[in-house]
């Protein structure tokens, strides 16, 4: 069930201060744009660190900055803020997706989240047109938080991993799910497309936050691959054509 793992990982939450009734999720997933998304509201809105997430029994890693480690996905909250944030470094494949999920609905359970929101990118073939977010969610969802919105529902397909995982615990419990997603392209981050997910959460849940910065930074970020792409290509000029015998 559970593929090259032996057994279905353990993941547990715990937590330094009661969570607010919404809990946005930003993961690690094609393109960063929901975790760059997540760590963005996360920054503006001056959260604090509130809590965190182990695993036993999948790959893990332990990311640190300046010579700190810490933990791989964390909580973040305030007390005069009406979102709590869980920010993910590591990646959760598809096949431990609903273990995944059911730690998460059951810690929602537990302590009073009413609603869990997830910003996802996907990279599916898309038009200009169509950098867009969309959103697939639960009835009580959507009642509650898009009646107001002119975020478009997503068409016809599947969610998987992690993202179905969650919407399919919204269909059979209290718990209201409602998934954000955006087309993300193949380069990381896809700053972009982080912040057509911050715009959508800031249409739904009026925080107060600004895009402004993000955009700046994206168009560094497109600065940049514009010109690695210009010395690829100068380098790729004075190779010789035939290189079978380099």
């Amino acid at each position: 069930m559970f593929g090259r793992f032996q057994k279905s990982p353990d993941f547990r939450i715990a937590h330094d201060s009661e969570p607010s009734e919404t809990l946005l999720l930003g993961l690690s997933s094609f393109g960063f744009a929901g975790r760059s998304a997540a760590d963005y509201l996360v920054n503006h809105l001056d959260l604090e660190e509130s809590g965190h997430l182990e695993v036993e029994g999948l790959p893990s890693i332990t990311p640190f900055e300046n010579g700190r480690p810490r933990h791989h996905t964390r909580l973040f909250s305030r007390d005069d803020t009406d979102v709590t944030v869980l920010v993910g470094d590591l990646f959760v494949p598809a096949p431990v997706g609903q273990t995944f999920a059911d730690a998460v609905a059951g810690w929602a359970r537990e302590n009073g989240v009413e609603d869990v929101a997830v910003l996802a990118g996907v990279p599916m073939p898309h038009g200009p047109d169509e950098h867009r977010t969309y959103f697939v969610a639960t009835d009580g969802y959507r009642e509650r938080r898009l009646g107001e919105t002119d975020i478009p529902p997503m068409g016809n397909g599947f969610l998987d991993g992690v993202n179905g995982a969650l919407v399919e615990r919204g269909l059979t419990s209290p718990l209201e799910v409602g998934v954000y997603v955006t087309p993300v392209h193949a380069q990381a981050p896809d700053v972009d497309a982080a912040i057509r997910l911050v715009e959508a959460v800031e249409s739904v849940y009026e925080l107060g936050v600004d895009a402004e910065p993000l955009e700046q930074f994206a168009a560094e970020v497109r600065q940049h691959y514009s010109e690695l792409e210009e010395r690829m290509q100068e380098q790729e000029a004075d190779l010789p054509e035939d290189r079978m015998y380099m």
